[in-house]
């Protein structure tokens, strides 16, 4: 059996809610023997991840997820095998963690105008890490019982025109790219049919992150029915980018979402790990 891929996870050093250990030896458990660890905007986890890693003989492999302003619109690059120590990463991503203090103090202050009082202090509580995401507002008003589950929160309190609501001020594309580059990583649109784009947008995204040096897109994800992975299979092979899979994985909270079960990818599909280093175990294309 070839080494099961997932080439997209989170750990407390973001949003997830599993520390970086426990996230890989769940990983082990389930089968997995390569792993991305990409939480949001920063690269907290990767040290203490790998050497769980060595201790399991898994393979991880270095990444993170960048939060992106395209056409004001907010997309997710996630970069793969990637230096951490790279100081222009590190420089742009510092930039991104110091808007998120800003946002979450932000949060804090709108959802208090609607009657929800210290919900920054409550959503930092939560976090295992630095960064303080909209995720951990939605598990603080889901405790709260102000709704029944965090797609609830997200619905009533934290998107556009909702009382939490805080436009994102991310990195721009060309940016984002040139930091992946710069740390010698490469560089994936994180699950695609998420955005709700038309064709026609989804060609100019694609085709814009192909020309500053992109790389990749998700064909299978953790968010992706089976038509949508067979719909970004085709653009994968229209815009001649690789395709990734990664389950977006942020905790067992999710049971519908597990480590290790992700389907193969399309037939026809040229895999980003294809010419991936002997060191790095190749994984099958289905």
């Amino acid at each position: 059996m070839p080494p099961i891929p997932d080439l997209h996870t989170h750990s407390t050093a973001s949003d997830g809610t599993l520390t970086p250990t426990e996230l890989v030896v769940r990983a082990g458990a389930a089968g997995v023997q390569v792993l991305a660890l990409t939480d949001h905007d920063n690269t907290d986890g990767l040290a203490e991840a790998g050497r769980a890693a060595d201790d399991l003989g898994l393979t991880l492999i270095p990444g993170v997820e960048i939060s992106v302003t395209w056409n004001t619109l907010t997309v997710h690059v996630v970069g793969l095998r990637l230096d951490p120590a790279n100081s222009d990463l590190q420089a742009g991503l510092a930039r991104l963690m110091e808007f998120r203090a800003w946002r979450a103090e932000e949060i804090g202050r709108r959802l208090a105008k609607h009657g929800i009082e210290d919900a920054c202090a409550g959503a930092r509580a939560l976090a295992k890490g630095r960064l303080v995401g909209r995720t951990h507002f939605a598990r603080l008003l889901v405790k709260q019982r102000r709704a029944a589950d965090t797609n609830e929160v997200f619905r009533h309190f934290l998107t556009r025109g909702k009382p939490g609501h805080v436009p994102g001020d991310w990195a721009s594309l060309e940016d984002a790219l040139g930091w992946i580059r710069s740390a010698g990583g490469e560089a994936v649109i994180a699950h695609p049919a998420r955005y709700g784009l038309t064709r026609t947008r989804m060609q100019r995204l694609l085709g814009e992150f192909r020309e500053l040096g992109g790389v990749g897109v998700e064909v299978v994800t953790g968010s992706h029915s089976r038509d949508e992975a067979f719909t970004f299979a085709r653009h994968a092979r229209e815009q001649r980018l690789r395709a990734s899979a990664g389950s977006d994985y942020h905790g067992p909270e999710n049971p519908w979402l597990e480590l290790g079960r992700l389907p193969p990818l399309p037939e026809g599909c040229v895999p980003i790990w294809r010419d991936w280093p002997e060191s790095e175990p190749r994984m099958a294309c289905g």
